[in-house]
């Protein structure tokens, strides 16, 4: 979820800097829900003045004297956050909550097309971030609180306007009979540490992670270089895995039990599947279509008896 700071950008009273601070003084008592004034030049901003700053000034011993009929660029900060009308709110509040105390509730400037367009209070920037975090919140998984289906279904279909991607679509093979043997609780530590082992390893590449439901999982990167990406997963989760089994198991390398048509065999420990779809020699015309693709590279996956991961062109084993 995307929200930018220009949808809850307001409009605000802007002036060149050689404006008299008797008119400032006349703009703030008709304008009382004011905060801040922006000063500009050529529809650049330079500076912003603040109705405390500008009140505090003036009220200092010989201050209304001093600056009444002098240009506000007097007492104007030059020192302002100033953002394009497309930036990330999530990007502006990291920002905005990082600047010294006498700054941090001055209002942020909003330029589009590098000229000035408005600003957006501090109030009103932390009650829209809230609400996106809630929002966020519940649609995380609760086991793994990674991102859901709702928010990877936002994820994928503003794929096919990229210009580089690559879906993948992970998945582990005989967790199942694993639950089975050792019970849901240990099931969840393993989906636990495959979302952990994703996390890592696709932080590095700025690749978004979601958990479909289940021990399905996706990661979507916003280039076509995947295949390291995919041999770093499928060794950490291969060394991984061994230490959920009991020692038994471990030097046996299966587990003795009924497999889908009810007969008792030797069945692999549990393995990651990861089927990738990319635009580098395909079009897709939207989401749903790579949806549709990864789902048939998955199948090709499931017929391999170790982790793997199929990419367009290749099959690549553990």
């Amino acid at each position: 979820m995307k929200i930018e700071i220009g949808d809850i950008v307001e409009y605000a009273v802007s002036v060149s800097a050689d404006t008299a601070n008797s008119e400032i003084d006349q703009l703030f008592k008709n304008n009382i829900h004011t905060h801040g004034i922006v000063i500009t030049e050529e529809e650049t901003p330079t500076g912003i003045i603040t109705r405390t700053d500008f009140y505090q000034k003036l009220g200092s011993l010989y201050g209304f004297n001093l600056y009444i009929n002098r240009p506000v660029s007097l007492l104007i900060k030059e020192d302002i956050l100033c953002f394009d009308y497309h930036t990330s709110i999530i990007d502006v509040s990291e920002k905005a909550m990082d600047r010294s105390s006498n700054e941090l509730y001055d209002d942020i400037i909003v330029t589009r097309e590098n000229q000035f367009y408005g600003v957006v209070s501090i109030r009103s920037l932390l009650m829209t971030f809230a609400s996106i975090q809630s929002q966020v919140a519940s649609s995380l998984n609760p086991l793994t609180k990674l991102p859901g289906n709702r928010i990877i279904d936002e994820h994928i279909q503003a794929l096919p306007a990229k210009e580089k991607y690559t879906v993948l679509y992970i998945d582990l093979d005989h967790f199942k009979v694993y639950n089975d043997m050792y019970g849901f609780a240990k099931g969840d530590r393993i989906i636990q540490e495959t979302a952990s082992i994703l996390q890592a390893h696709a932080h590095p590449y700025q690749a978004f992670v979601g958990h479909i439901g289940g021990d399905d999982f996706i990661v979507i990167l916003y280039s076509w270089e995947c295949e390291t990406l995919c041999e770093e997963i499928i060794n950490t989760f291969d060394q991984s895995i061994a230490s959920f089994y009991t020692t038994d198991h471990q030097e046996q390398g299966y587990v003795l039990a009924e497999n889908r048509n009810g007969i008792i065999e030797n069945i692999p420990l549990v393995s990651i599947s990861i089927a990738a779809v990319s635009n580098q020699f395909n079009f897709f015309k939207n989401g749903d279509e790579i949806v549709y693709s990864a789902t048939k590279i998955k199948k090709e996956c499931k017929a391999i008896k170790c982790s793997c991961f199929i990419t367009n062109e290749t099959v690549n084993y553990s």
